[in-house]
């Protein structure tokens, strides 16, 4: 028996297998992803490695092959799941082993430990103030000073920067007195903590009915070996987070940990804020705006026992604790939870088959206000548990809601970003001293600039898409980052023409302070929360009723909890509701119905007002009166009949291309790759590999794979849907072209099996020199076009 085993993979460099040879008494012991010792090198130094295979054959002459010394010890029960959670990425989702592993284990470098330093007598009481004496009587004064503090209470330590700082007592001092063994400097190595909050206690809530038969539920289930997937669909206020805090008790309770995953940075404070009043100190966050020494010690504390829970985004999910019980996904919906780098996993699955993998088995809770459609589906269809909590428990009712349209408004000559009722509503609450928020979809002073007179839209040279207007003058790519002055003058016809589409964050702030100068306005988008404390700064200002107006993208709707927010405008329903995404009317109920949560959340009722040129939409009318279950019936019955997930599955196989022409060829090589029976296996790919590389760009599905939509056919045949190749939603960027075929299946292991033929195929390419310029990507189930 062999091993193919990844060295040392906190090393970056080292990215390829090593063949090693089992030795009998290891035979039985070694399993994929086991941690080994093995002898590595010319100097056959013992370093640390992961088995990623097991084989019977090597590589090259069996005698040559070096043996496996052992298993390793340290830190096994967390490593090793995360090996199998690596493989299990990469046959799922479709990527290279080492990102896989790359993924799971980030590579945190080792950081220097921090150090308290103290001061404390060395030599006995007597002896020191015998000393003490002498210093007093010689007029050394320093010295004086510091032992006249030692000896203020004999045996206890004094931190070195006290006797520094305060006794104002130089480092030569120190020395001398260290030096003469009157006293002793010792040292403590302690943990960096991103945590700020001096508050721990918390008040305890009583639950529920519904809450509490949740808790018990999931609790007893666990007791009895049973570990499940549950859906918690509660309203808005609906006491959720009350739901985690118990059931995270009760897991602590049994000796477990708990990892908490939220969807956004910008909810980091203030979930935390509540974890940590109810746990102190023994929750901790990871995000991506920690430092490299506060992400190494937040791994280190999970990995020794330190901390039983941990906070943070879709990365907090790896954190190696090694008594795992419970994993809680926070508005499960959100896109943020699918990765958009290699592999391409979502983290509602990557939680549940971590779940799977760890000692003893985990629970994982996915909860939302507006859950997916594909958590639902499975919750509907039985694969989930589904728990509802249909009352508000934040001291407020479900907020009013109107729905304006804006075509009306333009017929009675209101040309302002404000409806009549809406400006209405914000004289009102201003005039009240309440609070209120305005949301839009998107950031900047515009979505694009174009020339009235003939039409042309500024674009970005290297991407194919338009430049957004920003403060300063400056016209900027939100993909790549080219930027370049704002110019008044059309360069196709001339025209003085040039103006913008007004409709982001920077503009509604400008809009709002010339009708309302004395507002105090906060603005919250991507460029005001660039830096570490941003998002913190700005939620407590508002919290603290610094500020009368919150205006900001989709990051101020989700989670946030604002008592005095009694109005919610959102702007412009209709940005998000015809994207060029079959999930837009899915998102567009998400964003209003988690806009509409953030209103009345205390004593005072809210009102939620939604300006839209097409209010009728079923997906605003449902999000109004907050029924999902409306809103799903209606989306399901499409997504039954084009076959779109969660009916069915997709596989969106992505290639980029430096030229277009030659990106084209190759997509089509690729369609025809996977229009060969699944069955055919290698011997398809050695056809393919010796066949003429020149394909005509065929973008016609047939007429059978329509009518298979229509009749809903799809759902009832293993035979998959070829769509494409064809551009990209956009087509280049940073001058890289961008091709998308696009591949449905009801039965997802279609679709894998599919994929693994692309990689075979492309392999052999690599192999024979032939696949340059080419990059080839997979995701299943796209949350995000392409």
């Amino acid at each position: 028996m062999f091993a193919k085993i990844i060295i040392d993979i906190s090393h970056e460099q080292v990215d390829r297998t090593f063949c090693y040879k089992i030795p009998d008494h290891l035979r039985g012991s070694i399993d994929i992803g086991t941690c080994v010792l093995v002898p590595f090198g010319r100097g056959n130094n013992v370093r640390t490695g992961y088995v990623m295979e097991l084989t019977d054959t090597a590589d090259f002459d069996p005698d040559k092959i070096k043996e496996i010394k052992g298993i390793a010890t340290e830190n096994l029960p967390a490593e090793d799941v995360f090996i199998k959670l690596a493989v299990w990425m990469k046959q799922t989702y479709g990527s290279t082993m080492y990102a896989a592993l790359k993924t799971v284990l980030p590579a945190h470098k080792k950081q220097a430990a921090l150090k308290h330093k103290y001061i404390s007598l060395k030599m006995a009481e007597r002896e020191a103030r015998e000393y003490f004496y002498e210093c007093k009587s010689k007029n050394r004064k320093a010295q004086e000073r510091l032992l006249s503090e030692l000896l203020s209470e004999p045996g206890e330590r004094i931190p070195y920067e006290l006797v520094t700082g305060k006794l104002n007592i130089s480092a030569a001092t120190i020395r001398s007195l260290k030096d003469k063994g009157i006293i002793s400097v010792t040292e403590e190595e302690y943990y960096r903590n991103p945590v700020n909050i001096s508050e721990v206690t918390a008040k305890k809530l009583n639950l529920s009915d519904e809450q509490q038969y949740v808790v018990d539920k999931v609790m007893n289930d666990y007791d009895n070996n049973i570990r499940k997937t549950y859906l918690l669909h509660g309203i808005t206020g609906s006491g959720k987070t009350e739901v985690y805090i118990r059931m995270i008790e009760k897991i602590i309770e049994r000796g477990k940990q708990a990892i908490v995953l939220i969807p956004e940075i910008s909810l980091t404070y203030q979930t935390l804020m509540r974890f940590y009043r109810h746990f102190g100190d023994r929750v901790s966050v990871m995000n991506s705006t920690l430092s490299p020494g506060e992400k190494f010690d937040q791994f280190e504390r999970a990995r020794n026992g330190q901390l039983d829970i941990i906070i943070g985004p879709r990365s907090a999910l790896f954190t190696p604790f090694s008594n795992l019980g419970l994993i809680i996904i926070d508005e499960e919906h959100e896109p943020a939870y699918k990765s958009e780098q290699m592999p391409k996993y979502h983290a509602r699955e990557a939680a549940i088959e971590l779940a799977r993998l760890v000692k003893g088995g985990a629970s994982v809770v996915l909860g939302s206000a507006t859950p997916s459609l594909e958590a639902y589906y499975k919750a509907v269809t039985g694969e989930f548990e589904l728990f509802e909590l249909t009352k508000r428990l934040t001291g407020g009712t479900l907020p009013e809601v109107e729905c304006v349209d804006l075509r009306d408004e333009l017929r009675s000559g209101n040309m302002s970003i404000f409806s009549r009722s809406l400006r209405e509503g914000i004289e009102d609450r201003l005039q009240r001293h309440e609070q209120l928020m305005l949301f839009i979809n998107r950031r900047g002073l515009a979505g694009f600039v174009s020339c009235r007179s003939c039409g042309h839209v500024f674009k970005c040279p290297h991407c194919d898409v338009s430049l957004s207007e920003h403060k300063g003058g400056r016209l900027v790519c939100h993909y790549c980052g080219y930027s370049e002055p704002v110019t008044r003058i059309c360069p196709e016809c001339g025209s003085k023409y040039v103006s913008a589409f007004r409709a982001g964050t920077q503009q509604i702030e400008k809009e709002v302070l010339k009708y309302w100068p004395q507002a105090r306005v906060l603005r919250m988008d991507a460029d005001t929360t660039r830096t570490k404390d941003s998002y913190q700064k700005i939620l407590t200002a508002f919290s603290n009723e610094e500020a009368d107006i919150l205006i900001g993208t989709q990051m101020i709707v989700k989670g946030h909890d604002f008592p005095k927010v009694t109005l919610v405008g959102v702007l412009a329903a209709d940005m998000s509701l015809y994207a060029n995404d079959y999930r837009a009317a899915e998102r567009t109920f998400q964003l209003l119905t988690q806009a509409a949560g953030r209103a009345g959340r205390g004593k005072l009722p809210g009102k939620v007002i939604v300006q839209s040129y097409q209010p009728d939409h079923y997906a605003i009318q449902t999000a109004a009166r907050q029924d999902y279950n409306a809103f799903y019936d209606e989306e399901i019955a499409y997504r039954r009949l084009l076959a779109y997930p969660p009916v069915a599955h997709m596989m969106a196989v992505q290639i980029t291309s430096r030229y277009e022409d030659s990106g084209i060829s190759f997509a089509n090589r690729l369609r025809t790759i996977l229009e060969q029976p699944v069955v055919a296996g290698i011997d398809t790919e050695d056809a393919m590999f010796n066949a003429s590389y020149n394909h005509r760009l065929n973008l016609d599905t047939g007429n059978d794979t329509m009518s298979a939509y229509v009749n809903g056919s799809l759902m009832e045949s293993a035979k998959p849907v070829i769509i494409g190749p064809a551009a990209a939603n956009i087509s280049k960027i940073n001058d890289v072209f961008r091709f998308v075929i696009y591949v449905k299946s009801a039965d997802y292991a279609i679709l894998t099996r599919m994929k693994d033929k692309i990689e075979r195929y492309t392999a052999r390419l690599i192999e024979a020199g032939q696949y340059r310029g080419y990059s080839v990507q997979f995701d299943f189930d796209p949350i995000n076009g392409f």
